[in-house]
């Protein structure tokens, strides 16, 4: 099975990582933080706005390979304080109407970058 690395310019890459990697017909989407660089914006204390710029980022990422959300199949969301979870779930539903994709929603100590969330995808390509 081949694999294809895809970055794009509107996401920060501080690693050795890949933005969101193509392989076996699926798009596996990196952990994304709430950073939106063309617009040089960084959000760390409003986890409604977190949520949807993390989710328009990811959006706009599956767009550019011919992919959609409706294709996501499984959502992973690190999260700082579980305190925030319905706020953020809210804001999630949105995007994720009819079937949500399955989704693990777990409470960490640390957020790289001290954010208050991460989140990262498979979709169908």
């Amino acid at each position: 099975m081949e694999k294809r690395a895809i970055d794009v310019d509107f996401l920060i890459k501080a690693g050795a990582y890949s933005h969101m990697v193509e392989a076996g017909g699926f798009l596996f989407i990196t952990g994304m933080d709430p950073m939106d660089i063309e617009k040089g914006l960084i959000i760390m204390d409003d986890i409604d706005k977190a949520t949807e710029l993390i989710l328009e980022n990811m959006k706009r990422l599956l767009e550019s390979v011919g992919s959609s959300m409706a294709r996501v199949v499984k959502v992973t969301i690190f999260m700082k304080d579980m305190a925030d979870f319905q706020r953020m779930n809210a804001v999630y539903a949105r995007y994720f109407p009819g079937a949500p994709p399955a989704r693990t929603c777990v409470a960490v100590k640390e957020v790289p970058g001290n954010f208050q969330l991460k989140v990262e995808a498979i979709a169908i390509k």
